[in-house]
Formats: structure tokens, C-alpha cells, sequence
């Protein structure tokens, strides 16, 4: 069975294009991939000109400039006045007839990764009705940007192992506790997911980590004792070392639920405290 290939960044930038068009109206969307001095526009939505395909826009410069330096949305009404910009890229921007602009940054971990452009033609501003919908998209290609660099990581770790793997033997303490990493990161992010079929591919993903720490372990054992989603994301975080105060922030729980999922799974698993409960799910294969 041939594998699916891992959606490119250019593809979730059209698809957040695409979706911050429709809510917002504008005429003129566009957006690009950050780099290490700036963003180069990649994705268009709207123009009439053609000035503005494959604009590199440089940190500090112009608007999208501003907003990657500062790390926060940036809006000007009256772009071609505006002094709070430098104007490098009038040229392009007004060759559009761009009135209004404004910019989005999208960051995933920390880093600059994507910008969100949205343009007005009109005299009106763009104004806060447009605002929102620029950051959900921003907020939703982050989310996606993220789970995409979980996918990458997890099938990298995963081909290492089995270039590595002649027969079923132990993997190294360091690239076990790697691939335990991977696992609770890759099971918090699916968690937020509510695309069907970007969840699918993630737990593929999970049964995949979990096949190669444990080679003697069937896809399907039906010997295995039955742990919730939930449960299997707090005992996953709990192998790793985790209080439960951290396990509940990065879950979006309270600490009274996380305590209430480690009873239950304790109680499932028959064991007394915690750290046996992550020996004995270790040892059925329910946690790499």
C-alpha cells in the first residue's frame, strides 16, 4: 500500500487563503511561508495585476515587515499615507489598488511561519470585521502547521527505526524516550483536531510508534485491557514524568480530572500508583 504524502505548508496556506476569503469578503487575500529574513508571497486570492507574486518581503519592512518583527497582527487604513510603515513595496501593494491592508502572523512553537494578508480595494477600512476572520484562519493554519511537524517528526523517527531494526530488538534508551515524546505529542494534538481525515492519519501515526516499541505486540491483541482516549493521553504524560498540573494545562484540563483519569486507569490496569500503572500499560502495549 503506497503512503500518503504529508500535505505541504504551501497547500495549508491556500486552503487558510481560501477560508479567511469567504468569511471575510474581501477582494484581495494573500499570503507566505516565513524564511529566515522575511515571507515570500506564494498564494494569491483576488489580484488583478500580478505585482505581488512571489513579493519578498523583508523583516522590519513594509507592513507584513512590521508584523513579523513584532509578532502581532498590523493594520493600516490608508496604506499609501500610512507612517507608521516604511513603503518598499508600494509599488506592488498599490499596484493592486490596495486601500486598506492588513497582516496576521502565524507561529508554531515559537516561530514565525506564515503571514495572512487581507486587502480592501474600497474607501472603507477593513475594520474589525475583518480582523476576525484573519486570525481564525491564522489560528486554524497553526493548528494545522503543528500537526503536520508532528507527522513529519513521528514517520522520520519511525524510518530511522526500522533502517535501524534487522529483528524485533530493544530500541536505544535515547531514541525510546524520543519515540514516547512523540507519542503524547502526537496524541495531544489529535485531541484538538476536527478534521476526520487529519485525526486518521494521526493515529495511524500512533498505532505505528506503538508497532515499533512494541514488535511483539499484534495491530489488534485482543488480550489488551481497555483504556479511553483521555486516559491514554494523561498516562502517556505521566510516563514522560509529568505533574499532573503540567499534564492538565497541556490537555486543557483540571487537575481534579487528570486525578480522576489516573483512579480509573489504576482501577482498570489493577495496579497502585501511577508509575506501575505506566509499567503494566507499557507491558501490554498500550504505551511505547
Amino acid at each position: 500500500m503506497q503512503r500518503r504524502s504529508v500535505v505541504s505548508e504551501y497547500e495549508l496556506l491556500e486552503q487558510a487563503l481560501e477560508e479567511f476569503q469567504r468569511r471575510s469578503g474581501l477582494s484581495l487575500v494573500f499570503g507566505g511561508i516565513a524564511s529566515e529574513d522575511g515571507v515570500q508571497v506564494t498564494a494569491l486570492r483576488g489580484q488583478l495585476t500580478g505585482t505581488m507574486a512571489g513579493l519578498h518581503v523583508r523583516t522590519e519592512r513594509g507592513l507584513g515587515g512590521r508584523v513579523i518583527a513584532e509578532r502581532r497582527p498590523q493594520l493600516t487604513t490608508h496604506y499609501g499615507k500610512s507612517r507608521s510603515i516604511t513603503h518598499d513595496y508600494d509599488r506592488a501593494v498599490l499596484g493592486e489598488g490596495v486601500r486598506s491592508l492588513l497582516a496576521v502572523p502565524v507561529e508554531v512553537d515559537g516561530a514565525m511561519r506564515a503571514v495572512l494578508y487581507g486587502g480592501q480595494r474600497a474607501d472603507a477600512p477593513v475594520g474589525d470585521v475583518s480582523i476576525v476572520p484573519a486570525e481564525r484562519a491564522a489560528a486554524e493554519l497553526r493548528r494545522k502547521l503543528a500537526a503536520r511537524d508532528a507527522v513529519r517528526r513521528a514517520r522520520e523517527q519511525a524510518e530511522l527505526a526500522r533502517a535501524a531494526e534487522t529483528k524485533p530488538i530493544p530500541l536505544p534508551i535515547a531514541q525510546l524516550e524520543q519515540l514516547r515524546e512523540s507519542y503524547a505529542e502526537l496524541r495531544a494534538i489529535s485531541a484538538d483536531v476536527t478534521d476526520a481525515q487529519l485525526r486518521h492519519r494521526l493515529e495511524a501515526l500512533e498505532h505505528q510508534l506503538l508497532g515499533i516499541a512494541h514488535p511483539e505486540f499484534g495491530a489488534d491483541s485482543a488480550d489488551r485491557p481497555t483504556l479511553s482516549p483521555r486516559e491514554l493521553d494523561v498516562l502517556g504524560y505521566v510516563a514522560l514524568g509529568w505533574r499532573n498540573a503540567s499534564i492538565a494545562e497541556a490537555l486543557g484540563l483540571t487537575q481534579s480530572t487528570v486525578k480522576s483519569y489516573l483512579g480509573s486507569v489504576m482501577q482498570k490496569l489493577g495496579q497502585p500508583s501511577r508509575s506501575a500503572a505506566v509499567t503494566a500499560a507499557r507491558r501490554a502495549g498500550l504505551l511505547p
